[in-house]
């Protein structure tokens, strides 16, 4: 499937995945709006006992860890999306 039906799945809960993509496992996810507890003492002086965040979409790395994702140009023009 294309980006735009990607996005759409994502933001229904579902996991997307690039046939495309070299790394084994790796998958993208969405992290709707939400608060979380404050971990850091910057984070509690600035914030308090939570922590505002935004949406935003996580990605299940090769190496079996998450980080923050941005599409690429490639990845939005591409249509080997699938859901998992």
């Amino acid at each position: 499937m294309d980006f735009g039906k990607a996005l759409s799945a994502l933001k229904s809960g579902y996991r997307i995945t690039r046939s495309g993509w070299n790394g084994k496992g790796m998958y993208v996810y969405y992290v709707p709006m939400n608060k979380y507890k404050s971990l850091t003492e910057a984070a509690k002086k600035e914030f308090g006992e939570y922590v505002p965040y935004r949406a935003y979409l996580a990605i299940r790395t090769a190496e079996g860890d998450v980080a923050t994702w941005s599409p690429s140009c490639s990845d939005v023009l591409a249509e080997d999306w699938t859901t998992i």
